[in-house]
Order: structure tokens, then sequence, then C-alpha cells
């Protein structure tokens, strides 16, 4: 008692006189701790302050979610003495909606880490997965389980979502079915779906959450990755009924991807900057690949702010590293009350017109438009965004008549969701998203993980046939994760006489080629004395069917010449007696004069092999990376090639390397190769013993291009220093120069006379 009324003289106190008669009061924290968890205030208790529960995991927080201080200095929603705020344990929909099967255990309700198992009546098959587990974030592990005799339907038994209730029974063409969710849960997905002549259903597959469910990172990559993969990779139309196809581009359309970022008071300040991480990474996923789409990116609250302009890419003011420059440096502290989600849709209707206007009707038919969205949905000025969004679907699917057949353009929009917040308005957004095929929209708990859940997209099967697709990560994460950032790195061992073995590095450049030093070998060898390491979940150790060496390699050829060990052409390749298995952890590198390296660089189709170079090794101090064995995997190491008019100052240090006499460099290093080391202007990182035969590389935006390959050096610093040893001031390496061995390459890996796939190479 003596708390409530001490409590009520601050409060009368705190009260300011507001607008005129309207009284202003600060809210207390009377009646809303939570037990079992914490909360954190917006604007500490003043009024429009975000009250924000939090619960660990497996938990939320109840009765509400969230609480914001009002003018008069009480909470909206109110605590209540009778029904205090608890962390409640998450509770999964129920899956006794099983048709003709059991359910085991019966449960009136099922909380985290229970476990169900499912069996069908006699006669009927079994689809999904047998048992589930419920997870922390409210749903059941796995797939929904289907009882069925899908032989009787053309179209497959699409199953009831646990806690749901479903109308219709026949699964011929043209029948549809229709979901509800049953009690206080909500519906993500189609609640319409209709059969079709094809076998599948329209729409998505439906989902009933709590308020407390959420996607995982893992789900939203898979989802999320699926849905763009065909607009990054495929650039030929497939089957129109492929499922989980919604963006796509041919070689003459053109992309044009819009990003709209919530920095209303309702959405935390961390998030917002975690959004603008992840937007950057979505951005350098994108640019991983062949299609360069055009970006509009905006932050939003009641007003707009357009940080990279949609319209500036049609007249080439911005590149990629610009997009990326603004982003980082718009900053959300001044940011205002409320939030015009309308206004977002309207700036971009806008964007869009202009562009019609500027393409013509018919050029414009071939632009595709995404527009991703993160946000709450707690718009609370400029109305409702769907009449915008209709008017959005009216521009992009004009009639479009080919040989007077009306085709439908819906495959030319996408709009994605990410719902992120404290509490999220499912209602409000779920309508806007738009495209055909997989899903659009995803409610994740917190934007924390978005980064990573965008890193993963690259996981998808269809983009491995790739080269160069790497990861980048920072910090602790790099460690657990460093056969991503370099996975076409192969470790080989060559049984020498007796007992010993001599160890390289190679790089993975088709799923059946490694390419190394030919100084690897000697005189002898035979591929049964080879083996490869590169484990890609089928075992580590790759036994070698043939290795090639180039023919012009004579370690001996100018020993009558002052130089005792002749490196000219050092290099081979080796071709494996099966094919590895691409991965996110193996998969190649691309290599010089290749087709595909034509697209990693984003070059023309008539673009040649000196295109690349010039692109590659432009100016007289190029910046290099290879790498060094260490004892779990390997580090990088930096390097700058000398070129032009610092080649010869480089390569005069040739000279001092023990078994050289001649007095002129260039009989030891000749024009094939790359010279390295030094401390001016930059200490370079030196090679050593074991790291013969690496990739020499430069990354490309999300691609990385092998141009050379380790050979030789005129110093070993690394028996003193370590493996990370730094060059002195006259020490230098020797890198074999890909661009001039590209006719031996070709011979081997462009061969389409063999069993083997060849690998596309420039005509020039």
């Amino acid at each position: 008692m003596g708390f409530s009324v001490h409590w009520s003289w601050l409060a009368v106190l705190s009260c300011l006189l507001y607008m005129g008669d309207e009284v202003r009061c600060d809210c207390t924290e009377e009646n809303i701790q939570i037990e079992g968890g914490q909360y954190t205030l917006t604007k500490q208790l003043v009024s429009g302050s975000l009250l924000i529960y939090s619960c660990p995991e497996g938990y939320y927080p109840h009765p509400t979610l969230t609480r914001v201080c009002q003018l008069n200095g009480t909470w909206r929603p109110p605590p209540k003495r009778f029904l205090p705020q608890k962390c409640r344990i998450v509770e999964c929909p129920d899956p006794n909606v099983l048709e003709y099967g059991n359910v085991s255990p019966p449960q009136e309700k099922y909380f985290v880490n229970n476990e169900t198992t499912y069996e069908c009546y006699s006669g009927y098959t079994m689809r999904g997965s047998s048992s589930r587990v419920c997870l922390p974030n409210g749903k059941w592990s796995g797939a929904t389980p289907i009882c069925s005799r899908d032989s009787e339907n053309n179209c497959p038994d699409p199953g009831i979502p646990a806690g749901a209730s479903r109308t219709g029974n026949t699964f011929g063409i043209d029948d549809t079915v229709k979901y509800t969710c049953n009690g206080n849960l909500f519906l993500v997905g189609s609640s319409e779906r209709v059969c079709q002549e094809n076998g599948q259903w329209t729409g998505k597959e439906p989902a009933c959450y709590y308020r407390h469910t959420f996607d995982t990172p893992l789900e939203v990559s898979q989802a999320f990755g699926s849905a763009i993969k065909d607009s990054l990779t495929t650039l030929e139309p497939i089957d129109d009924t492929q499922e989980g196809r919604t963006i796509r581009i041919s070689k003459n359309e053109t992309l044009n991807i819009y990003i709209a970022v919530d920095i209303s008071e309702s959405i935390e300040e961390d998030q917002v900057n975690s959004a603008k991480k992840a937007v950057i990474t979505l951005i350098d996923k994108i640019s991983s690949f062949s299609v360069t789409p055009n970006y509009g990116v905006i932050f939003f609250s009641s007003e707009v702010f357009e940080v990279v302009k949609i319209l500036d890419f049609l007249n080439g003011k911005v590149v990629l590293n610009t997009i990326k420059d603004e982003i980082n440096k718009f900053k959300v502290s001044d940011r205002n009350a409320g939030t015009d989600l309308n206004l977002v849709f309207r700036t971009f209707l806008e964007r869009m017109a202009v562009i019609k206007q500027l393409a013509g009707d018919k050029q414009f038919k071939e632009h595709r438009h995404v527009i991703i969205v993160f946000t709450d949905g707690a718009y609370n000025m400029g109305g409702s965004p769907a009449p915008t969004v209709e008017k959005i679907k009216n521009m992009v699917y004009m009639n479009h008549t080919v040989e007077g057949e009306t085709q439908s353009r819906e495959e030319y929009l996408d709009i994605y969701v990410f719902a992120i917040g404290a509490e999220i308005f499912d209602d409000d957004l779920q309508p806007l998203t738009v495209g055909v095929g997989g899903k659009h929209y995803f409610r994740m708990k917190d934007i924390q993980n978005l980064q990573q859940t965008f890193d993963d997209i690259i996981d998808e099967e269809q983009v491995m046939g790739l080269c160069g697709l790497h990861r980048d990560y920072d910090g602790h994460t790099a460690k657990s994760n460093e056969r991503a950032m370099h996975p076409w790195v192969a470790f080989i061992n060559v049984q020498t006489e007796g007992k010993s073995q001599k160890k390289c590095i190679g790089s993975l450049v088709t799923p059946q080629f490694v390419l190394t030093a030919a100084h690897c070998f000697t005189f002898g060898n035979l591929p049964e004395h080879v083996t490869v390491d590169i484990d890609d979940g089928r075992g580590k150790v790759k036994k070698v069917r043939n290795f090639i060496v180039h023919p012009k390699y004579n370690i001996n050829g100018k020993a009558n010449e002052g130089v005792k060990e002749f490196y000219d052409y050092d290099v081979a390749l080796i071709q494996l007696t099966e094919y590895v298995e691409i991965s996110i952890n193996v998969r190649p590198i691309c290599i010089p004069c290749t087709k595909q390296t034509n697209e990693a660089l984003k070059l023309s189709v008539d673009s040649t092999c000196k295109d690349q170079e010039q692109l590659l090794l432009k100016s007289h101090l190029e910046r290099l990376s290879f790498l060094t064995r260490t004892d779990k995997w390997v580090k990088e190491k930096d390097a700058h090639a000398k070129l032009g008019d610092n080649r010869d100052g480089c390569i005069k240090h040739a000279l001092e390397a023990p078994g050289i006499t001649t007095k002129n460099p260039k009989d030891a290093v000749t024009d094939i190769f790359l010279c390295t080391g030094g401390q001016s202007p930059q200490r370079d990182h030196v090679a050593c013993p074991g790291d013969s035969g690496g990739a020499v590389y430069r990354n490309y935006e999300q691609r990385t291009i092998q141009v050379a390959l380790v050979s030789w050096g005129t110093k070993d610093l690394c028996k003193t220093r370590g493996n990370m040893a730094e060059s002195d001031d006259t020490s230098r390496d020797f890198h074999i120069n890909l661009f001039r061995v590209v006719r031996f390459l070709k011979s081997v890996l462009g061969n389409d006379t063999l069993e083997y796939e060849p690998l596309p190479f420039l005509e020039s």
C-alpha cells in the first residue's frame, strides 16, 4: 500500500502541461516486470516509449509481447495484477488433425521437446514425417504427415497442417481446398488452393502460427534462397510448372530490386543496424552471379530516406561499392515518430512509372521487379498500402500478347516481406506479398541472424556449379567456416623414394581436375604414388587416375646457362579417378579465359581472354592473395604483383637465389612469371615450402579468380619466422601466370573428345 501511495505522488509531480489542456505524464515501472524474463525500453519511461519483453529460448512473453507508454502516463495494454507478465513455455499447434491415421501420444497441448509419432490406417500411405518434435520456435520439425491414396487423384493430398481445419476432400482438376486455423492461431500461406492440370496445387503450403511462432534463419535461407536463385543463375526459360520458381530473368531482360528498411520507433536500433548489414550481405550475394540488377534502397518511418536511387542506375551514376557505402553511411539516430508503409510502396510505384516512361512500353515489358521490405507492419500514417500494391501489380501486369495470345505476367513481380520486430502485424503484411512459386512472407523473431541467413543462400544445389563462389566471414565465425572461405583448396601428397612424401597445394578447377605445380612431381612418379585430399563428404583422400605436366616444363633446361633449377612452365593438372561432390565446402575456382570466368567478371559474351587479363592484372602493382598450410586448414597471405615498369626491379633479386649464377635475371624469370615480395610499397608475405602449386588469386566481388600458381622463391624465411612469414627487402617469389599457359589448360580441360565434361574456354 505504501508503494502505491508513494507512486501516486510521483505520478502527479511527473505530469507536465502539454499542448494546452492536454496533460502529459511519464509512465512507471509498476506491475510491468516479467517473471522469468526481462524487458527493454526504447525511450525510458517517457510517452511514446516502447516496452519490449524477452524470454529465454523455448519461452515467450505472456499475455503481451510489448506495451506502449501513452501521453497520460498509462501503458497500452495496461498491466493487470490478476494476470501478471510471465515467460511461458512455447506451445506448438495441435497435430491431432491428421486424417486416416493416429497421432501418439494424444495430448491436450504440446510444448517444446514433446515428440509425436504418426501411423496411417490400413490401405493408406504415409507421406511426410512419421515422427516430429515441437521446436523452440513454435513449429513442428519435419514435414506435415499425410495419410492418403494419391493414386485416385490428379493432385496429391495436400494434407492438413497442425492446428488447421480443411474443407474440400476431392483432389481432381479444378477442385479447391480451403484452410482455416483453430483457436488463437493465424494462417501463414494460402488459405485456398486449386488443383491444376499439371498435378500441382496453386499457392503456397499453409501453416498455422501462434504469435510467438517464427521462422528460423535456416528456414528463411532455404525458402528465400530457392526463390531468388533462378533470377541469379538461370538465364534461359524453363518449364513453367517448376515449383519454387519465382524471380526469373533472361539475357535480354532487366532486373530491378527495390529494398525498404523500417527504421520507425517500433523497430529497435540494433535491429536496424543488423538490417543494414543484412542488406549489404544480400547485395554482395546477388553480385556473385551473372545478373547485374538495378537497386533502389530506402529507409523509412513517417518519411522516406532514399539512400540509393534506382534511377541513377539508368544513367550509370551508381556502382556496387557506392551502394554499400551509402547504406553504411546512413544514420538512423534521427528517426521520426510514426510509420507510413504506404509511402514506401508509393515511392516504388513512382520510380517504376519513371522507368516505364524512359524505357517505353515495349522495353518496360522486359523489366522484372523485386520488392523486399523489412518491417513489423505497424503503420499509423498514410493508410493501408494495399491499394498502392494493386497499382504496382496493374503497372507490371500489363497485357502482354504474343501472336494473339495473352500471357500471364505474374512472374515479372515479386514482393517479399521480412516481418521483424517485437510485435508483428501479420494481418496487414501478408496480403502485401506478391509472386508465384515459393514463399514470400518470412516471420522472424529478430533480425540478428539475417546476415547469416542471406549468406546461406549460396548453399542451394542449383548454384553449386558456379566457379569461384565463396563465403566471407570475420573473427570467430571465420574460424569455424574456413573451408567455405576457400572451397577450392586441395592438398597434394606425392610418395617419393622410401617413405617420405612431397606436399603441395592445388586448386580444384573442375569436379575431376586439380591444378598444381609441375615440380611437385619428379621423374618416376606414377599416378598411384599421388593422392589428393579433398573432403567432399564421401572420403577425404582421392585417388589419381593421371597427372599431366606441361610439355615444355624441364627443370634442367638451363643448367648449362647458370640456372640450376629452371621452373618455366611449372604447371600440371591432376585427373581424379572420380568426380568430387560439389558443396559449400568443395567448389571449383575460376581460371582465366573460360566462359564461366567471363560471367563471374560480368564481361560481355564477346569479351576475349585479353579483356579478362586487362581487368584482373590492370595496374603496375596488383594486390593478390595466396594460401599456406596450417595444422587445421589454410591461412590467407597477401602479396603484390609488380607489373609493367615495376617488374624489372622485382625480378633482379632472382640472381640472389641459390643455384643461380647467370647475370641476367630474365634467364631464370621469363615472361611467364609474376613477381611478388619485398617491403615496398607494402610488405608482402612470402611463400613457404609446401605452398607450391597453390592458387594465386583475386576476389572479384563474391567470386574468386585464380590468375597464377605458386612456383618458386629466392629465400626460405619460414624456417625461422613461421608459415606467415613476411618478406625482407630482397626476398622474392615467382608465380606461373595462368594467362600464359591457357593453351595447355585448354588442351586438357577443354578437350571434348575425352570421357569427362569439358570446361568451356573462350574462342580467343
